[in-house]
């Protein structure tokens, strides 16, 4: 499982440094799993990083502190952190730390991740630092957004990812008898996944059948694929941290007219959308060309979900590729940028007869964009 060079790790810690002042703020505590990963190559189920303008210290407890100081000093490590140990708690810790600082005057504006922090710990550190100068100030996405533009160590293994994943559903796709359940089918992809050299999958993988197209996020049951059922199939993999995911769907027999038609609105929409990505666009402009393109044919009421959305550590990222929730919906704007890695997954879903959706990755270029998934968008007839 490999990792972020050291240096990339520094130049990722400076340019979040860069972000402080701008914000109002002079160190960040970083609780999210994946920023912290991102911040430290540390991966774990917990942990924390506090970052000064001088220093940055990785919080673990017991559990970590062997694969910590490994990771930290070792070949290839990032001998630029220090190492914490969880005595107590982490609060109690992060406190600790915070007081062996160095606080100079105007110093002492502590970053949280408003959208990682539950109440009790906001509570718990605002009384446990009321003796002292430092104060809480929330923030929100400042790693998020660096996130969302890839650097060339993370394009290398998403576009390996891509190029497995693909192999997975081509397998999986030919793999499709009547008579297996939706599980069978969701266990044998899982297995292939892990086989492809994945860490694991990036989500629970969907199988759905007949009717249960209809259903975006249908999980895996005991219905049994027969003749005439669409079948939609939807996975991603976790390689080296970073995640993939796509989504096709097959016929058990030849497809009836009202299948052709779904599939066709779908394609149509997932060209619109890939032909306007490039440079400087807006995000939610990618959204409106699938989904107009889709109410063309008259199925604009059944697409009910957004165009797609930015891959990476986690498999639901930023960039957002959706309608603007609101007037002033600053997500929605975001304008697409080289080195932004996200899905386009336009579906059209009839309640009780069934749905189609048709995803692939793609990375935006400084010419368009580049495709990291490749299967083609036919309707698999089996």
């Amino acid at each position: 499982m490999s990792s972020a060079p050291a240096t990339r790790i520094r130049d990722r810690i400076a340019a979040l440094r860069e972000r402080f002042d701008p914000v109002g703020i002079s160190a960040l505590l970083v609780t999210h799993p994946a920023n912290v990963f991102y911040l430290s190559n540390f991966r774990g189920s917990a942990g924390m990083l506090l970052v000064t303008d001088t220093r940055a210290t990785l919080v673990v407890d017991a559990r970590y502190a062997t694969a910590a100081a490994v990771l930290l000093d070792g070949p290839g490590g990032c001998p630029g952190l220090d190492l914490a140990l969880v005595e107590s708690s982490y609060e109690q810790t992060i406190v600790a730390c915070v007081g062996q600082l160095d606080w100079s005057p105007g110093v002492d504006r502590l970053g949280i991740e408003v959208t990682h922090m539950t109440v009790a710990q906001h509570e718990w550190l605002t009384q446990a630092l009321t003796a002292s100068s430092v104060t809480l100030r929330p923030t929100s996405d400042l790693v998020e957004e660096a996130r969302s533009v890839k650097d060339p160590d993370e394009l290398s293994i998403l576009r390996d990812a891509g190029r497995r994943i693909s192999s997975v559903m081509a397998e999986a796709l030919q793999g499709l008898r009547p008579g297996r359940s939706e599980r069978e089918v969701a266990a044998d992809i899982d297995r292939t996944i892990v086989r492809a050299g994945f860490d694991r999958p990036a989500f629970e993988t969907i199988v759905a059948a007949g009717s249960n197209t209809a259903l975006p996020h249908a999980r895996p049951g005991r219905r049994v694929l027969e003749p005439g059922h669409l079948v939609l199939l939807d996975f991603g993999g976790a390689l080296d941290g970073y995640c993939v995911d796509l989504t096709r769907v097959a016929s058990l027999g030849p497809p009836d007219d009202d299948a052709r038609a779904w599939h066709a609105a779908v394609r149509s929409a997932h060209a619109a959308a890939l032909a306007v990505v490039r440079p400087g666009v807006a995000a939610v402009e990618v959204d409106t060309a699938a989904r107009r393109a889709i109410t063309e044919r008259g199925f604009g009421h059944a697409f009910t979900h957004g165009t797609g959305h930015g891959l990476g550590i986690e498999v639901h990222e930023a960039p957002r590729i959706g309608k603007r929730r609101e007037p002033s919906d600053a997500l929605a704007d975001v304008p697409l940028r080289v080195g932004m890695v996200f899905t386009v997954e336009p579906g059209v879903y009839l309640p009780s007869c069934g749905g189609i959706r048709l995803e692939d990755d793609l990375l935006v270029t400084e010419t368009g964009y580049e495709l990291l998934t490749d299967v083609p968008l036919d309707l698999h007839v089996v």
